[in-house]
């Protein structure tokens, strides 16, 4: 549980600032189609940490879909737990369904940066390796 403090913060966050009031916000610069770009961010963030956390746990430096289809499967749930909040204890906002497929692109982006940053380790790695056997071969 210790890998994915920082998910459950985040997690705690958003739950915070999904749970305010309109008016909370008044002062914030709005324009059409800000609420779903907030829950983009919010997903994007959230799913890049959940993926920090997996990969701290396991400890692994390969991608795998293992790992993704655990932290793709959580951040879906936590869009319906907060839609369900949206929609049942915080009555004074609204749950949508144009919400939830904010989240899901959130969720997709942080899988693609997930597999787009463990490609460029995994080749930087591979190219640090044959410079270093190289660099062995012509000290011998």
């Amino acid at each position: 549980m210790k890998h994915y403090i920082w998910a459950v913060l985040w997690a705690v966050v958003v739950v915070v600032l999904c749970g305010l009031p309109s008016a909370a916000t008044d002062e914030v610069p709005n324009f059409p189609g800000m609420d779903k770009l907030v829950h983009t961010g919010f997903f994007f963030v959230f799913t890049v940490l959940l993926y920090y956390g997996a990969i701290r746990q396991v400890g692994t430096s390969r991608p795998s879909w293992r790992i993704s289809v655990r932290v793709v499967l959580f951040s879906c749930l936590f869009a319906l737990f907060t839609e369900y909040l949206q929609w049942q204890i915080f009555t004074y906002r609204s749950a949508e369904a144009w919400d939830l497929f904010a989240d899901a692109v959130g969720t997709g982006m942080g899988v693609f940066a997930y597999l787009l940053l463990h490609n460029v380790y995994r080749a930087e790695t591979a190219v640090s390796k044959v410079s270093q056997t190289k660099n062995k071969s012509y000290e011998v």
